[in-house]
């Protein structure tokens, strides 16, 4: 078999996501740009990034890192957006420099929405579904940890048609070592991972603790359950239908994870950040509304969790 040919990848974002996948994409020999800003731009620039897991600590020279997408050198094969969903109706816009006719874009966001709000700026053919399955966040600016198993994501065209740049996409990234699956039902993929993330990080931010802890409290599971199933009810009245297990599926995941894993939101909740609040469990209760179905036990632990949101953002 003929050795990959190396793609043009910007990475959107350096937090512990994309640092994550930037740097092992650019250990595996790709053309990696990433879109970073103060500390850590200088620090990626100065010293490329740094990647410690269970069993190891390396670190990636990256080809090119900016503040401004404009300066990431021109149109490329794969634009990966690992920015919070919040800031994705802004940035949507600004990626017009480096999106070709050909370039496949992939949000990594948690949510069912993000791909929308991208395709309205850069069109439905070029922005794909993904899914990312990691814990990993940023230790000190260019420098990540990740715990538990490699990172997963899985992707899928939102149109139909030929899905060539779809498998030329999971190839590029599967040389980097990140486990991909593309996948036919990708809006299955996305409400299945927003069932998984969204009561997960609301519960963990409520109670403030790690997994481990919420595992053993009989009625924090009890709220975790009953959102999920809120949630695969909201799936199906907007034709979403998940498997009849999908709340068992994320129930057991949840009990295997690391005792001491923590959700992203929960983490910038704890520690005072603005979150992705209202596009998890938020999302929830805004499109049971929507839809006519009820989410009381969602919009009880948004209710709980909204005044530290506005009070993050400035607006208490």
């Amino acid at each position: 078999m003929p050795p990959l040919q190396p793609r043009s990848i910007a990475v959107i974002g350096a937090g512990g996501v994309g640092a994550l996948l930037a740097g092992m994409l650019a250990r595996s020999g790709h053309d990696v740009r990433v879109l970073a800003r103060g500390a850590t731009l200088t620090a990626i620039r100065e010293h490329g990034i740094h990647l410690r897991g269970p069993d190891q600590h390396t670190v990636a020279p990256i080809a090119r890192a900016a503040d401004d997408v404009a300066a990431l050198g021109g149109v490329v094969d794969i634009v990966l957006v690992a920015v919070k969903a919040w800031q994705l109706t802004a940035l949507g816009p600004r990626l017009a420099p480096i999106v070709g006719d050909r370039t496949v874009v992939v949000p990594l966001q948690n949510g069912v929405e993000a791909s929308e709000q991208l395709a309205t700026a850069l069109g439905d053919a070029r922005v794909l579904g993904g899914v990312a399955r990691v814990i990993a966040w940023a230790d000190r600016p260019g420098a990540v940890h990740w715990m538990g198993a490699p990172p997963a994501l899985t992707i899928g065209s939102r149109v139909p048609g030929p899905n060539e740049l779809v498998e030329s996409c999971a190839a590029a990234l599967r040389a980097g070592g990140i486990d991909i699956a593309v996948s036919k039902t990708i809006e299955r993929a996305r409400w299945s991972k927003f069932l998984f993330i969204a009561p997960y990080s609301a519960v963990g931010a409520v109670e403030r603790a790690p997994l481990g802890v919420i595992r053993k409290a009989p009625q924090a599971r009890v709220r975790l359950q009953a959102s999920m199933f809120e949630i695969a009810a909201l799936a199906a009245a907007r034709g979403v239908v998940l498997p009849p297990d999908a709340v068992a599926v994320a129930l057991q995941r949840l009990d295997e994870l690391p005792p001491d894993a923590t959700a992203s939101m929960h983490r910038d909740i704890v520690e005072g950040r603005p979150s992705e609040l209202h596009e998890l469990i938020g999302a929830v209760v805004r499109l049971g509304r929507e839809s006519g179905v009820a989410t009381p036990v969602s919009a009880e632990l948004y209710a709980q969790l909204e005044p530290l949101e506005r009070k993050a953002r400035g607006q208490a």
